[in-house]
């Protein structure tokens, strides 16, 4: 078994790529303390511009044989997830102007929080030569994880869609 050791400089790294991510997740973490308009109508961008990247790096890069259905079911959770994510959200509709209004919750704030963690510790194990007799490459594990994202993105959104969308149909029809 080989060991390796991680040089100062990797360190230096680890701590730069740990404080820009804390300081980005502190950002987030203020702005959605705070009620934003919901425009239903523009739900679907985030997931098409991630769906062309996911396709472009699935084209450029694609996986070898079984690491296809690996994709998939990284797809299929990454849907699970969103549903639970899209459900976090604090959705608001005003009962007068019928406006739509979101706030994401604490809790889908953590969980993006958790997941940027444990992306950083499978690229940091693989990167000090760590598969440990799994034989897995960076590439199917990006993979992995553009197709994890591309399902909770998209699924998030359209949890997020449906949701609003009955809310509204209802507060129209008690208008009514």
């Amino acid at each position: 078994m080989q060991v390796h050791t991680v040089q100062p400089s990797q360190w230096i790294s680890y701590a730069i790529t740990g404080a820009i991510v804390l300081v980005v997740l502190a950002l987030r973490l203020r702005r959605m303390s705070r009620m934003r308009r919901l425009r239903l109508e523009t739900l679907w961008v985030v997931p098409a511009i991630y769906l062309v990247f996911a396709g472009i790096m699935f084209v450029e890069f694609p996986p070898a044989g079984p690491g296809w259905l690996v994709c998939a079911a990284a797809l299929a959770a990454g849907a699970a997830i969103g549903w639970q994510r899209g459900k976090l959200m604090h959705i608001h509709v005003d009962p007068e102007t019928h406006a739509l209004n979101q706030k994401a919750s604490p809790a889908a704030f953590a969980f993006i929080a958790v997941l940027i963690l444990v992306r950083f510790g499978a690229r940091s194990m693989l990167a000090a030569g760590g598969s440990y007799g799994l034989h897995l490459n960076a590439m199917l594990i990006t993979n992995v994880l553009v197709a994890l994202a591309l399902g909770l993105f998209s699924v998030t959104r359209l949890e997020m869609y449906l949701r609003a969308k009955r809310m509204l149909e209802a507060a129209r029809a008690a208008r009514a």
